[in-house]
């Protein structure tokens, strides 16, 4: 009895203190990342095929990157070769940049963790 109390509590203590895994993009609020994307709309466009100083970001979760037709991307994206999964996109959204050297991208990033959530959370319904 004493040795399963001990595990239980050891698995409580470890539930408390261990840090999440991640964000949830399922928790993201794709109505409020809309909002948010505004800023994105400047270069973005989220019609298909239709780009602008950025790419179409029709269809971009679970897009390969630098793959949106019709875009001249940069070098360092071209060379990136990763998928834009909502983990990859919180990356990049966060320090365009750091992810790409020399990414054509101007925008400093997202920094507001709950803001890039929910702009992925609207770019995944955009298919």
């Amino acid at each position: 009895m004493i040795r399963c109390m001990t595990m239980r509590l050891s698995l409580i203590a470890a539930a408390v203190l261990l840090p999440a895994t991640g964000p949830s993009y399922a928790a993201g609020d794709a109505e409020a990342g809309k909002i948010v994307f505004k800023k994105c709309a400047i270069c973005h466009n989220v019609e298909p095929g239709k780009n602008k100083i950025g790419p179409s970001l029709f269809g971009v979760v679970g897009r390969e990157s630098a793959t949106a037709p019709d875009f001249n991307y940069s070098e360092t994206m071209k060379n990136l070769k990763r998928q834009w999964t909502p983990e990859e996109l919180d990356t990049y959204l966060s320090e365009p940049r750091k992810l790409v050297p020399g990414t054509k991208m101007i925008f400093p990033g997202l920094k507001d963790d709950t803001e890039r959530q929910n702009v992925i959370a609207y770019l995944e319904t955009l298919k």
